[in-house]
Protein backbone atom coordinates (compact mmCIF):
# COMPACT_ATOMS: atom_id res chain seq x y z
CA UNK A 1 0.00 0.00 0.00
CA UNK A 2 2.71 2.57 0.84
CA UNK A 3 4.28 1.90 -2.65
CA UNK A 4 1.48 2.45 -4.22
CA UNK A 5 0.51 5.79 -2.30
CA UNK A 6 4.21 7.29 -2.97
CA UNK A 7 4.17 6.28 -6.89
CA UNK A 8 0.42 7.58 -7.21
CA UNK A 9 1.20 10.85 -4.70
CA UNK A 10 4.13 11.06 -7.55
CA UNK A 11 2.37 10.86 -10.76
CA UNK A 12 0.06 13.77 -8.98
CA UNK A 13 2.72 16.41 -8.19
CA UNK A 14 3.58 15.41 -11.85
CA UNK A 15 0.47 16.05 -13.63
CA UNK A 16 -1.81 18.96 -11.31
CA UNK A 17 0.19 21.77 -10.48
CA UNK A 18 -2.31 22.19 -7.56
CA UNK A 19 -1.03 18.96 -5.82
CA UNK A 20 1.32 19.72 -2.81
CA UNK A 21 2.84 17.20 -0.26
CA UNK A 22 4.27 17.88 3.14
CA UNK A 23 6.64 15.45 5.10
CA UNK A 24 8.08 15.54 8.60
CA UNK A 25 11.00 13.37 7.30
CA UNK A 26 8.80 9.84 7.40
CA UNK A 27 9.20 8.78 3.47
CA UNK A 28 11.43 11.93 2.74
CA UNK A 29 13.52 9.59 0.32
CA UNK A 30 11.50 7.65 -1.24
CA UNK A 31 10.05 10.98 -2.65
CA UNK A 32 13.37 12.52 -3.34
CA UNK A 33 12.65 12.68 -7.00
CA UNK A 34 9.91 14.16 -7.26
CA UNK A 35 10.91 16.81 -4.66
CA UNK A 36 13.48 17.67 -7.07
CA UNK A 37 11.38 17.91 -10.00
CA UNK A 38 8.80 19.90 -7.66
CA UNK A 39 10.94 21.87 -5.14
CA UNK A 40 8.26 24.52 -4.83
CA UNK A 41 5.49 21.36 -3.67
CA UNK A 42 7.18 19.16 -2.15
CA UNK A 43 7.84 20.56 1.45
CA UNK A 44 9.99 18.34 4.74
CA UNK A 45 9.77 20.26 7.94
CA UNK A 46 11.83 18.00 9.77
CA UNK A 47 10.43 15.98 12.80
CA UNK A 48 8.11 18.73 13.34
CA UNK A 49 4.75 16.97 12.90
CA UNK A 50 2.37 19.98 14.76
CA UNK A 51 3.60 22.28 12.07
CA UNK A 52 3.18 19.75 9.29
CA UNK A 53 -0.56 20.25 9.36
CA UNK A 54 -0.16 24.16 9.61
CA UNK A 55 1.92 24.18 6.92
CA UNK A 56 -0.65 22.27 4.94
CA UNK A 57 -3.35 24.62 6.35
CA UNK A 58 -2.12 27.30 4.80
CA UNK A 59 -1.49 25.89 1.57
CA UNK A 60 -5.23 24.91 1.52
CA UNK A 61 -5.92 28.38 2.06
CA UNK A 62 -4.15 29.47 -1.08
CA UNK A 63 -5.74 27.09 -2.81
CA UNK A 64 -3.66 24.11 -3.37
CA UNK A 65 -4.09 20.59 -2.14
CA UNK A 66 -1.95 19.59 0.34
CA UNK A 67 -1.20 15.68 0.83
CA UNK A 68 0.64 15.25 4.18
CA UNK A 69 1.76 11.59 5.05
CA UNK A 70 3.52 10.38 8.10
CA UNK A 71 3.00 7.28 10.69
CA UNK A 72 -0.51 7.35 12.39
CA UNK A 73 0.92 8.33 15.51
CA UNK A 74 2.52 11.27 14.41
CA UNK A 75 -0.37 12.29 11.98
CA UNK A 76 -3.30 12.13 14.04
CA UNK A 77 -2.26 11.70 17.68
CA UNK A 78 -0.06 13.85 17.93
CA UNK A 79 -1.05 16.28 15.40
CA UNK A 80 -5.02 16.19 17.00
CA UNK A 81 -5.24 19.94 17.85
CA UNK A 82 -3.91 21.43 14.44
CA UNK A 83 -6.51 19.06 12.67
CA UNK A 84 -8.91 20.92 14.69
CA UNK A 85 -7.77 24.12 14.44
CA UNK A 86 -5.38 24.83 11.23
CA UNK A 87 -8.02 22.53 8.76
CA UNK A 88 -11.20 21.48 10.78
CA UNK A 89 -11.97 25.53 12.06
CA UNK A 90 -10.28 26.89 9.27
CA UNK A 91 -12.61 24.83 7.10
CA UNK A 92 -10.25 23.69 4.59
CA UNK A 93 -9.04 20.16 3.94
CA UNK A 94 -6.02 18.09 3.21
CA UNK A 95 -5.20 14.01 1.83
CA UNK A 96 -3.70 12.47 5.32
CA UNK A 97 -2.24 9.70 4.90
CA UNK A 98 -0.83 7.69 7.23
CA UNK A 99 0.84 4.06 7.80
CA UNK A 100 1.47 1.80 10.48
CA UNK A 101 -2.07 1.30 11.29
CA UNK A 102 -2.69 0.66 15.32
CA UNK A 103 -0.20 -2.06 15.59
CA UNK A 104 1.91 -2.67 11.72
CA UNK A 105 4.71 -0.61 13.87
CA UNK A 106 4.76 -2.55 16.84
CA UNK A 107 8.42 -3.51 16.71
CA UNK A 108 8.98 0.21 18.02
CA UNK A 109 6.92 -0.49 20.66
CA UNK A 110 3.76 1.93 21.63
CA UNK A 111 5.17 5.44 20.25
CA UNK A 112 4.41 3.85 16.52
CA UNK A 113 0.67 2.08 17.59
CA UNK A 114 -2.38 4.14 17.17
CA UNK A 115 -5.63 2.33 17.17
CA UNK A 116 -7.26 5.44 18.51
CA UNK A 117 -6.55 7.61 15.29
CA UNK A 118 -10.44 6.93 13.26
CA UNK A 119 -12.55 7.42 16.73
CA UNK A 120 -10.28 10.76 17.14
CA UNK A 121 -11.54 12.27 13.58
CA UNK A 122 -15.32 11.16 15.29
CA UNK A 123 -14.66 13.59 17.87
CA UNK A 124 -14.20 16.57 14.73
CA UNK A 125 -17.88 16.42 13.71
CA UNK A 126 -19.04 14.66 10.23
CA UNK A 127 -16.93 16.31 7.30
CA UNK A 128 -13.96 13.86 7.35
CA UNK A 129 -14.15 10.92 5.16
CA UNK A 130 -12.34 7.67 6.19
CA UNK A 131 -10.88 5.26 4.09
CA UNK A 132 -9.15 2.06 5.05
CA UNK A 133 -8.14 0.17 1.80
CA UNK A 134 -7.92 -3.42 2.88
CA UNK A 135 -5.42 -4.22 -0.69
CA UNK A 136 -3.14 -2.07 -2.61
CA UNK A 137 -5.37 -2.31 -5.50
CA UNK A 138 -7.77 0.34 -3.60
CA UNK A 139 -4.91 2.90 -2.31
CA UNK A 140 -4.25 4.50 -5.99
CA UNK A 141 -8.39 5.60 -7.46
CA UNK A 142 -9.07 6.14 -3.39
CA UNK A 143 -6.21 9.11 -3.30
CA UNK A 144 -6.58 10.00 -6.93
CA UNK A 145 -10.79 10.56 -6.01
CA UNK A 146 -9.43 12.36 -2.87
CA UNK A 147 -7.04 14.74 -4.50
CA UNK A 148 -9.72 15.63 -6.87
CA UNK A 149 -11.99 17.17 -4.43
CA UNK A 150 -11.27 19.79 -1.48
CA UNK A 151 -12.53 17.50 0.86
CA UNK A 152 -11.14 16.77 4.34
CA UNK A 153 -9.79 13.32 3.72
CA UNK A 154 -8.02 10.73 6.08
CA UNK A 155 -6.24 7.45 4.04
CA UNK A 156 -5.46 4.21 6.54
CA UNK A 157 -2.69 2.42 4.67
CA UNK A 158 -1.42 -0.64 6.40
CA UNK A 159 0.68 -3.62 5.70
CA UNK A 160 -1.51 -6.26 6.44
CA UNK A 161 -3.74 -6.89 3.10
CA UNK A 162 -6.26 -9.17 1.90
CA UNK A 163 -6.24 -11.49 -0.69
CA UNK A 164 -8.68 -9.42 -3.18
CA UNK A 165 -9.19 -5.57 -3.46
CA UNK A 166 -12.25 -4.29 -3.99
CA UNK A 167 -12.29 -0.78 -5.06
CA UNK A 168 -15.68 0.35 -5.08
CA UNK A 169 -16.60 -0.87 -2.21
CA UNK A 170 -17.38 2.69 -0.37
CA UNK A 171 -20.52 1.46 -0.16
CA UNK A 172 -21.20 -2.36 1.63
CA UNK A 173 -20.35 -4.93 -0.70
CA UNK A 174 -22.17 -8.53 0.39
CA UNK A 175 -19.28 -10.75 -0.58
CA UNK A 176 -20.84 -13.97 1.25
CA UNK A 177 -25.01 -14.33 1.28
CA UNK A 178 -26.15 -15.54 4.21
CA UNK A 179 -30.25 -17.04 4.92
CA UNK A 180 -32.70 -15.06 5.48
CA UNK A 181 -32.46 -12.34 8.86
CA UNK A 182 -28.74 -13.87 8.86
CA UNK A 183 -26.51 -11.80 11.20
CA UNK A 184 -24.86 -9.43 9.56
CA UNK A 185 -21.26 -9.50 10.17
CA UNK A 186 -19.43 -5.98 8.48
CA UNK A 187 -15.91 -6.49 7.83
CA UNK A 188 -13.53 -2.74 7.03
CA UNK A 189 -10.37 -2.53 5.57
CA UNK A 190 -7.31 -5.50 6.04
CA UNK A 191 -10.27 -7.18 8.60
CA UNK A 192 -11.92 -8.94 5.29
CA UNK A 193 -9.73 -12.22 5.26
CA UNK A 194 -9.23 -12.65 8.74
CA UNK A 195 -13.33 -12.47 8.84
CA UNK A 196 -14.15 -14.47 5.68
CA UNK A 197 -12.06 -17.19 7.63
CA UNK A 198 -13.21 -16.72 10.86
CA UNK A 199 -17.17 -17.68 9.78
CA UNK A 200 -16.67 -20.33 7.42
CA UNK A 201 -19.61 -22.32 7.39
CA UNK A 202 -21.75 -20.02 9.59
CA UNK A 203 -25.28 -19.03 8.08
CA UNK A 204 -23.74 -15.38 8.04
CA UNK A 205 -24.22 -12.61 5.41
CA UNK A 206 -20.59 -10.76 4.77
CA UNK A 207 -19.93 -7.13 4.06
CA UNK A 208 -17.01 -5.43 3.40
CA UNK A 209 -16.03 -2.11 2.76
CA UNK A 210 -13.14 1.12 2.98
CA UNK A 211 -14.86 3.66 3.81
CA UNK A 212 -16.01 3.69 7.23
CA UNK A 213 -16.88 7.39 7.25
CA UNK A 214 -19.34 8.54 5.91
CA UNK A 215 -20.48 4.99 6.97
CA UNK A 216 -22.73 3.17 4.55
CA UNK A 217 -26.15 3.35 6.77
CA UNK A 218 -28.30 2.64 3.93
CA UNK A 219 -26.42 -0.64 3.39
CA UNK A 220 -26.58 -1.92 7.22
CA UNK A 221 -30.42 -1.46 7.23
CA UNK A 222 -31.23 -2.98 3.94
CA UNK A 223 -28.49 -6.04 4.78
CA UNK A 224 -28.53 -6.23 8.90
CA UNK A 225 -30.41 -8.95 10.32
CA UNK A 226 -31.45 -9.17 13.67
CA UNK A 227 -27.49 -9.48 15.30
CA UNK A 228 -24.67 -7.05 13.34
CA UNK A 229 -21.23 -7.78 14.09
CA UNK A 230 -18.43 -5.13 13.26
CA UNK A 231 -14.60 -5.93 12.55
CA UNK A 232 -12.63 -3.01 12.49
CA UNK A 233 -8.83 -3.07 12.31
CA UNK A 234 -9.09 -0.07 15.04
CA UNK A 235 -10.07 0.80 18.44
CA UNK A 236 -13.03 -1.60 19.16
CA UNK A 237 -16.45 -0.05 18.99
CA UNK A 238 -15.54 2.64 16.86
CA UNK A 239 -18.33 2.85 14.94
CA UNK A 240 -20.77 1.85 17.66
CA UNK A 241 -22.47 4.84 17.62
CA UNK A 242 -22.95 5.01 13.97
CA UNK A 243 -24.52 1.55 13.97
CA UNK A 244 -26.63 2.06 16.24
CA UNK A 245 -28.18 5.37 15.24
CA UNK A 246 -28.57 3.84 12.09
CA UNK A 247 -31.00 1.17 13.81
CA UNK A 248 -32.27 3.26 16.28
CA UNK A 249 -36.08 1.83 15.12
CA UNK A 250 -35.18 -1.49 14.57
CA UNK A 251 -34.40 -4.47 17.20
CA UNK A 252 -31.03 -5.67 17.32
CA UNK A 253 -27.67 -6.60 18.60
CA UNK A 254 -24.20 -5.38 18.50
CA UNK A 255 -21.26 -6.95 18.74
CA UNK A 256 -17.81 -4.58 18.12
CA UNK A 257 -14.75 -6.07 17.23
CA UNK A 258 -11.46 -4.50 17.07
CA UNK A 259 -7.88 -3.39 19.20
CA UNK A 260 -8.70 -3.58 23.16
CA UNK A 261 -8.81 -0.94 24.89
CA UNK A 262 -5.71 -2.23 27.18
CA UNK A 263 -1.86 -1.13 26.50
CA UNK A 264 -0.48 -4.44 26.64
CA UNK A 265 2.67 -2.98 26.95
CA UNK A 266 4.14 -5.69 24.52
CA UNK A 267 6.58 -5.83 21.09
CA UNK A 268 6.10 -8.39 19.35
CA UNK A 269 5.21 -8.22 15.70
CA UNK A 270 1.67 -7.14 14.23
CA UNK A 271 0.65 -11.30 14.21
CA UNK A 272 1.00 -11.11 18.10
CA UNK A 273 -1.20 -8.00 18.31
CA UNK A 274 -3.88 -9.26 16.33
CA UNK A 275 -3.86 -12.76 18.11
CA UNK A 276 -3.74 -10.45 21.67
CA UNK A 277 -6.60 -8.77 20.42
CA UNK A 278 -8.60 -11.60 18.97
CA UNK A 279 -8.75 -10.27 15.78
CA UNK A 280 -7.21 -12.77 14.33
CA UNK A 281 -9.21 -15.62 12.73
CA UNK A 282 -9.31 -18.19 15.88
CA UNK A 283 -10.11 -15.22 17.60
CA UNK A 284 -13.16 -13.53 15.50
CA UNK A 285 -14.57 -17.35 15.40
CA UNK A 286 -14.68 -17.51 18.85
CA UNK A 287 -16.02 -13.87 19.60
CA UNK A 288 -18.43 -14.23 16.40
CA UNK A 289 -19.59 -17.76 17.64
CA UNK A 290 -19.89 -17.04 21.38
CA UNK A 291 -22.16 -13.93 20.49
CA UNK A 292 -24.26 -15.79 17.91
CA UNK A 293 -24.52 -19.19 20.08
CA UNK A 294 -25.94 -16.45 23.15
CA UNK A 295 -28.97 -15.44 21.31
CA UNK A 296 -30.11 -18.58 20.96
CA UNK A 297 -29.34 -20.05 24.63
Amino acid sequence: MRTAFIDTTAALLDEDPRTALVLADISASQFAPAGHRHPDRVLNVGIREQLMIGVAGGLALTGLRPIVHSYATFLVDRTYEQIKLDLDHQGVGAVLVSIGASYDGSREGRTHQSPADVALFDTLGDGWTVRVPGHPDEVTPLLRAAAATDDPVYLRLSEQRNTHGYPDADRLRVLRQGGANAPLVVAVGPMLDPTVAATEGMDVTVAYTHTPRPFDTAGLRAFAGTDVVLVEPYLAGTSSAVVSHALADVPHRLLALGVGQTDLRRYGDPADHARWHGLDADGLRRSISAFLGSARG
